[in-house]
C-alpha cells in the first residue's frame, strides 16, 4: 500500500528503506474545489494536486498549496478532505475524496519540548550563559532540507506525535520560563519556519502571555525560508533574537551538507540564508540580537571556503556573534570525525584572523570564546 511519500526513505538513518517504482495500473476519481479528477490510485493527496494542475509551493505561502516539508511534521500543507484536515504530503487519495484547499486550516504542529537549556542556540548571547539555566526551548517536528548529519532528526522526522496549536505551545513555553526562572524563550527544530501561519502565532501569544520588558523570544532557523516579509512579520509578531545558519558559502557544499539534489531549489535556498543575514542587520541590528550559526566538520567543508564564509560574515557586519558548531557523526553520515578541541579553536583563531570579532566554537569540552 506505498503511496510514494518517500518519508520512510529519506527518515531511516541506516537507509534500509527502498522506494520500488510507483504502481499507475488503478486510478481513483477525486473531487477538488468542486471539479472531478481521475488520479492514479497510490500516490499522496499532495501528489494528485501537483497532477491536477495545483502549484504546490517550496517555500511558506507559495503555491495553492505550501509543502515545504513533506515529512508530515510540520503540518504545513493541511487540506479538508472529506470533511477532516489532512496532510497533503503523507495523506493517500481514495475514491470519491472530496477535497478543498481553500478552507481556513487550523495551526497545527508537533512540538517536542519544552526543556531548559544552560548554554542556549546560536541566537543566545554569549555573555548571559553561566552556571544555570538560562532559557527554555521547543522544538519543532519537520524541516525542508535533508542533511545526512541531522543533528536532531529523532525530533525532525517525527510525524506521529499528537501536534498542538500555537497557545498551547506558547503556554507550556511560558510555563516553563516560570518554573525555570529564566527570560528567554526558544523555538529551534527541524525548521520552525516551514509552517509560517503556526509560527507567527506562536510568538504573537508569547508576546501576549509576556509582555514583560525582560522577555526574550528567540528564533533559531536555518535562514533558508527567511524571506524579508517573513523576517518582518515575525519580528511584528515579537521575535527579539534570531539566530540564522548559513550552510557554505558555495553551492556544491551547501548541496552536500543539507541533502538537497535539486540544484535550483538548492540555490534559493542559499541565496535565502545570505540575504536573510544581510537584511537583518540592515534593517534590524538596534532591535533584534542577531546570532550566525556556522556549522563545521572538515568533511562537510574545506578550510579555504571556512574562511570564504569567514569573510562573507565579516563583510556584512564584524562583530556578529558567530557560533561554529562541531557537526559530530549522527544519523546518516556516522563516519564522520568529530573535530577535536584543538581543531575547533584552530578555527576560531582563523575565523578572529579574517577579522570576525565575536566567534564562539562549541567543542565536546564545552564552548570557548569569544
Amino acid at each position: 500500500d506505498c503511496i510514494g511519500c518517500f518519508v520512510c526513505v529519506w527518515s531511516c538513518p541506516y537507509e534500509a528503506r527502498v522506494l520500488y517504482k510507483p504502481r499507475f495500473d488503478e486510478t481513483v476519481v477525486i473531487k477538488i474545489d468542486g471539479t472531478q479528477y481521475e488520479v492514479p490510485k497510490w500516490i499522496t493527496l499532495k501528489r494528485a494536486l501537483e497532477i491536477s494542475g495545483y502549484e504546490i509551493g517550496a517555500f511558506p505561502g507559495e503555491g495553492k498549496v505550501s509543502a515545504p516539508c513533506s515529512l508530515g511534521g510540520c503540518y504545513s500543507c493541511l487540506v479538508e478532505a472529506d470533511g477532516r484536515f489532512v496532510r497533503a504530503c503523507i495523506t493517500p487519495v481514495k475514491e470519491g475524496m472530496e477535497v478543498f484547499t481553500n478552507k481556513e486550516s487550523p495551526a497545527l504542529r508537533i512540538v517536542h519540548g519544552p526543556a531548559p537549556h544552560s548554554v542556549g542556540g546560536k541566537a543566545t548571547p554569549w555573555w548571559i550563559k553561566g552556571d544555570r539555566y538560562i532559557e527554555v526551548a521547543i522544538w519543532t517536528a519537520g524541516c525542508n532540507l535533508r542533511c545526512p548529519q541531522c543533528q536532531n532528526y529523532h525530533v525532525t522526522y517525527d510525524n506521529s506525535t499528537k501536534p498542538i496549536s500555537p497557545e498551547k505551545a506558547a503556554y507550556v513555553l511560558t510555563r516553563a520560563r516560570k518554573i525555570y526562572r529564566v527570560d528567554r524563550m526558544a523555538v529551534s527544530g527541524g525548521e520552525p519556519t516551514t509552517n509560517r501561519k503556526w509560527l507567527v502565532k506562536l510568538f504573537k501569544e508569547l508576546k501576549k502571555l509576556n509582555p514583560d520588558e525582560k522577555a526574550r523570544l528567540h528564533l533559531d532557523s536555518n535562514g533558508t525560508l527567511l524571506t524579508k516579509d517573513y523576517i518582518d512579520e515575525l519580528i511584528e509578531a515579537g521575535v527579539t533574537d534570531i539566530g540564522v545558519e548559513p550552510k557554505g558559502a558555495r553551492l556544491e557544499t551547501f548541496m552536500r551538507s543539507t541533502g538537497v539534489k535539486d540544484k535550483e531549489l538548492a540555490s534559493k535556498y542559499q541565496r535565502t540564508q545570505w540575504e536573510a543575514l544581510k537584511y537583518l542587520v540592515d534593517q534590524y541590528q538596534e532591535k533584534v540580537f542577531i546570532g550566525v550559526g556556522l556549522p563545521y566538520n572538515r568533511a562537510l567543508i574545506g578550510w579555504d571556503e571556512l574562511l570564504e564564509v569567514g569573510d562573507k560574515i565579516a563583510s556584512i557586519k564584524s562583530d556578529l556573534q558567530v557560533v561554529v558548531l562541531d557537526y559530530f557523526p549522527t544519523f546518516r553520515n556516522r563516519s564522520l570525525v568529530r573535530p577535536s578541541p584543538e581543531e575547533m579553536l584552530k578555527v576560531k583563531e582563523a575565523l578572529n584572523a579574517v577579522g570576525l570579532s565575536t566567534v564562539i566554537v562549541q567543542t565536546s569540552a564545552g564552548h570557548f570564546g569569544p
